[in-house]
């Protein structure tokens, strides 16, 4: 007579949180294929508006060129995803936030919703500067500094590969409030020790604007700038994320959690 195993095997914590996040994968990629499913019908026509900050400061009947035979095709194709990546980034955010929830304690979710949030609104915000200030000035001087007798017509595929690079250099660089908030909040420095290096900021500002963005003065200066606003912007919240301890915080679950164990 065959016996059997009591209580039955059970799975290791390690592969039930492998298998989550095979999940959780899974369903953010599915996510992302159907946003850009829904936007294939429009590429053509949101390539059209992210290119028009360059048309517009093009000369009057220039064009933009393709290079590749089947760039046409690809370049708007490649757009496309690209857009469908950002759009899903709440949906990814999301799903970490989901995985990692559980084995927080209940100061860190109050700190990490928060900033999460803060954090994507930022980072979208740094994409809009990008396209509705940027753009303009950069391409408009770009047009004006061309030698005389030569005919600006960008290709395509560059042009795209151009703004990817500065929208996700000015949606990083907008970060920059989250940052100084949580090296702030996890005590690795001080409000006051931050304050006294505001020159050592400012030019680490234009050493990144110019590793971020094209070489030019105009671009770098563009990202520096608001850079450094935002590390003062940084600054001036952080007073409402240093206000406790993490341990002191962590103090008052612990007594909560178990004083009402204590009186019968």
């Amino acid at each position: 007579m065959a016996t059997e195993n009591f209580p039955p095997e059970q799975e290791s914590p390690f592969l039930e949180h492998l298998k989550e996040v095979r999940d959780r994968l899974v369903r953010a990629v599915i996510s992302i294929l159907v946003i850009f499913v829904a936007l294939l019908p429009f590429a053509n026509k949101l390539y059209g508006i992210l290119s028009k900050p360059l048309i517009d400061a093009m000369p009057e009947g220039a064009n933009m060129i393709s290079w590749g035979v089947i760039d046409p095709f690809l370049t708007p194709l490649k757009m496309t995803l690209v857009l469908a990546i950002f759009i899903g980034i709440p949906i990814l955010l999301y799903h970490a936030w989901a995985f990692i929830s559980p084995g927080l304690y209940k100061h860190e979710k109050r700190l990490a919703f928060p900033l999460v949030l803060s954090s994507t609104l930022l980072f979208y915000l740094g994409m809009a500067f990008a396209y509705f200030v940027v753009f303009p000035i950069i391409f408009g001087f770009l047009q004006n500094t061309a030698p005389e007798g030569v005919a600006v017509m960008p290709d395509i595929n560059s042009y795209l590969n151009f703004v990817i690079k500065i929208f996700f250099a000015f949606g990083i660089a907008f970060e920059v409030p989250i940052a100084t908030i949580l090296v702030i909040k996890t005590g690795m420095t001080t409000a006051d020790s931050l304050r006294e290096k505001r020159p050592y900021v400012f030019v680490g500002a234009f050493v990144i604007g110019m590793l971020l963005t094209p070489p030019d003065i105009l671009s770098q200066t563009l990202l520096a700038i608001p850079m450094w606003l935002l590390f003062e912007a940084g600054l001036l919240f952080s007073k409402y994320f240093s206000a406790q301890k993490p341990e002191e915080e962590l103090s008052e679950e612990e007594t909560a959690k178990h004083g009402g164990g204590d009186t019968q």
